[in-house]
């Protein structure tokens, strides 16, 4: 197998928001690109199957949205078109976190409200209009095709087996492609296939944090005082449960209850409402115990963080990448997901410029440099509860101190609350928070809180 032309085909697998996002670069690059995916797609923006996560909040950071707009000119405002709601991130936020809350401010950070379902509804339409993307729903892809190289046992990845399950019975195909791009999430085969194959599997890292959040739709009326301001209470040492509320396109709030350590909201309205009540502010409670809910809850388990350390690998098939939550997948409450996705993508591109080979080990090793900043963020706020297994270095409580220094401080001080929003949304990486002038500005807030 193989093709005269090293750029005409390419295969992503998983039509996540990572998966469509990778899918868009590549169709910049490859003559065709088809993306294999389990479920069938929705003709209307609602949760599927194959994304359980789908239900709950999602946020896209600022940055994440300036990347999409890059992608997709114009995204925002069909979005906003559709009911989206779009605002300045600082300056409607009611944040609580560690007792206070932080003061609003215009950050110049452009935030978007918007279900999942529409945003990933709006970016598939976007790839459909492409003439190079094709999308083969209800179709598995089982195992890898490879081709020796030459090189010792080392391989290339020539195209992938593929499962249509459309018919009454499973019927397998092989599909050829110059590269394949694994978007399949935290259930990818990716590891099951480089063992088959006879690859040492990635070092992997995992925090376990043991969250549970549920979530429940209610209707927004204009009468609710917070109007269209997202809230947003963070679990903190003395209350290991959080809160995060929206309002998104169809006059909807999604509330959403988070619990560390297997602590969970019931789901029942009865249940949800009391939990909401036990959070260290008012405002999520004071809009759920009057709204009216729509539907029921939903539920979500996500017991650790994990990152796979695939750039530490010597051997890696040529032909062959892993990226998204099959990479990299964060504790959710921090809402980095989809803007990492978006940065890889930005990579994957940097890296296709260059060409094909060697491809996987450029990309891998631009994506760890990435994921540090998101990853030491998620990580380093979870493992400062002593209860969370996780690996820690000496110098994380040193560390750990500062930030909660600088997260008191940055309620009252908008300076400080810029920056940590701007590394926050992966605009400028940590060592940001430890410019000079930052850690002063904190020792002096830290004496005299007047500093502004």
């Amino acid at each position: 197998m193989g093709t005269s032309n090293p750029m005409e085909r390419a295969i992503v697998i998983g039509a996540s928001i990572s998966g469509l996002l990778a899918a868009r670069v590549l169709a910049d690059h490859f003559t065709q690109v088809t993306i294999i995916e389990r479920d069938i797609l929705p003709t209307a923006p609602e949760p599927r199957k194959g994304v359980p996560q789908g239900r709950h909040l999602h946020v896209l950071l600022a940055h994440g949205r300036d990347l999409l707009e890059g992608f997709f000119p114009g995204l925002t405002q069909e979005l906003m078109d559709q009911g989206a709601l779009v605002g300045d991130l600082s300056e409607s936020v009611i944040w609580f976190s560690e007792g206070a809350y932080t003061r609003n401010f215009h950050s110049g950070l452009v935030s978007i409200q918007v279900s999942r379902p529409l945003l990933e509804g709006a970016i598939y339409q976007r790839l459909c209009a492409l003439p190079n993307v094709n999308i083969l729903e209800n179709h598995d892809a089982t195992a890898l095709v490879t081709l020796p190289t030459g090189a010792g046992t080392d391989v290339r990845v020539s195209g992938v087996r593929v499962v249509d399950r459309n018919g009454p019975k499973p019927i397998e195909t092989p599909l050829e492609a110059d590269l394949v791009v694994d978007a399949g999430g935290r259930g990818s085969r990716s590891l099951a296939w480089l063992e088959s194959l006879g690859y040492a599997l990635p070092d992997e890292e995992k925090i376990k944090m043991g969250l549970s959040y549920t979530t429940r739709i209610f209707r927004r009326l204009p009468e609710h005082a917070q109007g269209r301001n997202p809230v947003v209470i963070m679990p903190s040492f003395n209350n290991r449960r959080g809160g995060v509320m929206q309002a998104v396109e169809g006059n909807r709030w999604i509330a959403g209850l988070v619990g560390y350590l297997g602590d969970a909201a019931p789901p029942d309205l009865e249940g949800f409402i009391e939990f909401a009540g036990s959070l260290d502010a008012p405002d999520f409670f004071d809009i759920v115990k009057t709204a009216e809910p729509l539907g029921e809850a939903s539920q979500y388990k996500y017991p650790a963080s994990q990152r796979r350390r695939y750039e530490k690998l010597t051997h890696f098939p040529d032909g062959f990448l892993v990226c998204g939550d099959a990479l990299c997948s964060f504790n959710p409450i921090y809402g980095q997901g989809m803007t990492t996705a978006a940065n890889e993508a930005v990579i994957l591109d940097e890296c296709l410029r260059i060409g094909l080979p060697g491809i996987a080990r450029r990309f891998f090793r631009r994506a760890s440099r990435l994921l540090d900043s998101p990853w030491s963020i998620s990580a380093g706020s979870d493992l400062s509860y002593p209860e969370v297994e996780g690996k820690r270095n000496p110098s994380m409580r040193l560390v750990g101190l500062y930030l909660t220094r600088l997260l008191l401080a940055a309620r009252e001080d908008n300076v400080l609350n810029l920056v940590f929003q701007r590394v926050t949304n992966l605009i400028e990486p940590p060592t940001s928070l430890f410019r000079p002038n930052i850690v002063l500005r904190v020792l002096l807030r830290s004496l005299n809180p007047k500093i502004r």
